[in-house]
């Protein structure tokens, strides 16, 4: 998949926008308000957001200090997603939408100075300055996800999705990694129907091991917004079901997924 700096972070943008739309008019009741991720407000959803792209900003123009601060983060425990969160659950709606909007700003205005494939650190393996803007987008396009849930509005899938879907495709290793498990040997095919109609496709089309269905069901799955079982993924194999099964695009512990909607009154789990 072969994308510029420029692309994503245009389509970073626009999906910036979607989420701006969705928050524009919440007051602080609003935003307090409880998201499917469990024990996370709209609130915690946004400024996750922007003390993420700040920290991103900041591994790019000073990764020294992005060090020693992710070092101080981390050895409060794995959970400092919800230290985050809990220090600024006071803050009101209006300073939420000002933060988001600086952080974003300078994030893209950073990046895009940036050579695609520069080796930026984070608070996993280090990675590069195209994946780590590709990574604020599935950031934001799931945490998004959260967002409209609880507001109940749906978002128009678009073409966008195939950053995130690559991202997932991307992640494979990781993902078993993050579960102590060891990378599959076997190859596994991903063969994905994009919203503009296109067809996706990742692996060698001889695999035994599959995933296919919609990308929206597949970026869904992968950043742990959806159970496997409230998507129409079709998955033959079981290298690719137990990839299924932990698949995770985000840094962190390991996300314990999602409860299937049949088993609760909305998405649950982890942020």
């Amino acid at each position: 998949m072969g994308v510029s700096m420029d692309q994503v972070l245009d389509d970073l943008m626009a999906e910036t926008e979607v989420l701006r739309e969705l928050i524009a008019d919440l007051d602080d009741t609003g935003i307090s308000a409880s998201t499917p991720a469990a024990g996370w407000t709209v609130r915690d959803q946004l400024t996750h957001l922007a003390y993420f792209d700040e920290t991103a900003t900041q591994a790019a123009v000073d990764p020294a200090a992005f060090r020693r601060d992710a070092e101080a983060l981390l050895a409060g425990g794995m959970d400092f997603p919800d230290r985050v969160a809990a220090e600024h659950a006071k803050l009101p709606a209006a300073d939420v939408r000002a933060w988001f909007a600086r952080a974003r700003t300078e994030l893209v205005a950073v990046f895009r100075g940036l050579e695609p494939k520069a080796r930026l650190p984070w608070y996993g393996p280090d990675m590069s300055a195209l994946s780590s803007a590709t990574a604020r987008l599935m950031e934001t396009w799931a945490h998004g996800q959260d967002v409209a849930d609880t507001l109940g509005r749906d978002r128009e899938p678009t073409d966008r999705l195939r950053h995130i879907a690559h991202l997932g495709v991307r992640t494979t290793a990781f993902s078993f990694a993050l579960n102590g498990k060891p990378a599959p040997s076997v190859p596994i095919r991903v063969e994905l129907d994009a919203p503009s109609g296109d067809r996706w496709a990742w692996g060698p089309d001889a695999a035994e091991d599959r995933v296919a269905g919609t990308a929206l069901d597949f970026c869904l799955a992968v950043t742990q917004r959806r159970h496997l079982d409230d998507t129409a993924l079709r998955v033959t194999g079981p290298v690719a079901a137990e990839w299924l099964s932990i698949a995770q695009t985000f840094a962190g512990a390991p996300g314990t997924g999602r409860a299937p909607l049949s088993a609760t009154t909305q998405p649950g789990g982890p942020s």
